[in-house]
């Protein structure tokens, strides 16, 4: 059984061999082109049709050539580090930055090449995958991206938005030469860049020296923040005290009008009580000086010295004489004797 499939496998290899045809195969992301150096049915040259990858075709030898373009992407790495990157050599982009400084910058670029087009670039770009490669990409990816990231400023290099910005500038710049070409840039990368040593330490020197600006500058501004936070704070009790102040003088004021009003009412109550009595009194005046007056003088008199003890002491001639008479001794002799007449009892 094995050599039965041994042989059919052979049969399969070897026999259009024996009606003159070759095979040609397509790798896995390989597409392949055909030539056609003589024309038995319709015309010479480069056929207009793709061979897909991962397949085996048989043409005429000698009069048939075959190329292939593999599909996949392809990375391009330009970098100053001898031991890795296309060449074994130094390989970085030496440009100048917009305001006149030296400098080299490491750059990968991605790529892959149109399936589609696979033979207008044999036609009409490079013949193979090597030459496409070496001699039609890097002469064109090594020199646009100099001339857009000599657009930037030295100081600007230190700022990776800016490197990223210049990257994506250079993408689309390859992307319209290459695209007609059959070719489809995917990715513009940087990765270190390097000035010129004594200028490099001259830049490091005014980093470390703006730094150092930047230090000072956020101590003084915190000493600034400080001091605005204590005047805030010396605000605000100056706030509060003022407010106290304010708070009792209201109370005071409305505890003054308070007694005020009571103080007045009270003035009021009186001199209406005054009135009234004023009044009273001179109705009272109006009636004694009338017919009737003598008699109730005389009843309030009664009434005043109901329940009074009364001396009556002769004053006629021969009796007491009320201007010589002593009358406290008289009263005090009269108290005694009073006095005595009841214990007597």
């Amino acid at each position: 059984m094995k050599k039965y499939w041994i042989s059919f496998l052979a049969a399969i290899f070897f026999l259009p061999l024996f009606f003159g045809c070759m095979p040609h195969t397509t790798g896995e992301t390989e597409v392949g082109v055909r030539t056609k150096k003589i024309a038995l049915f319709g015309q010479k040259g480069v056929e207009n049709k793709v061979y897909p990858p991962g397949s085996m075709y048989f043409f005429l030898p000698f009069i048939n050539d075959w190329d292939t373009f593999d599909t996949k992407l392809q990375n391009v790495e330009m970098t100053l580090r001898e031991d890795r990157g296309d060449r074994r050599i130094r390989d970085d982009l030496p440009f100048k930055t917009i305001d006149g400084n030296d400098i080299g910058l490491d750059v990968i670029i991605a790529y892959r090449i149109d399936p589609e087009k696979a033979t207008h670039i044999l036609q009409y770009v490079a013949p193979d995958d090597d030459t496409l490669r070496q001699k039609v990409f890097r002469a064109v990816a090594r020199s646009k991206p100099r001339d857009i990231f000599g657009e930037l400023g030295t100081e600007e290099f230190y700022v990776a938005e800016k490197r990223e910005e210049q990257a994506e500038k250079a993408k689309e710049a390859l992307r319209v030469i290459f695209e007609p070409m059959g070719i489809i840039v995917e990715k513009v990368l940087t990765k270190d860049y390097r000035f010129n040593p004594e200028y490099q330490k001259a830049i490091e020197d005014k980093k470390i020296y703006d730094q150092q600006v930047e230090k000072n500058r956020s101590a003084q501004h915190a000493v600034l923040e400080e001091y605005k936070r204590k005047l805030e704070e010396a605000q605000g009790e100056v706030n509060k005290l003022v407010a106290e102040v304010d708070g009792e003088f209201r109370k005071t004021k409305i505890e003054i009008d308070a007694y005020y009003d009571r103080q007045a009412n009270t003035a009021k109550a009186i001199m209406a009580e005054g009135i009234a009595e004023a009044k009273a009194i001179t109705e009272m005046n109006k009636a004694l000086a009338g017919a009737g007056g003598e008699a109730i003088v005389k009843l309030r008199i009664a009434e005043a010295l109901q329940g009074k003890r009364i001396i009556l002491l002769p004053t006629s001639e021969g009796g007491m004489n009320l201007k010589t008479t002593n009358m406290n001794q008289l009263l005090e002799t009269m108290g005694i004797k009073s006095l005595s007449e009841a214990q007597g009892k």
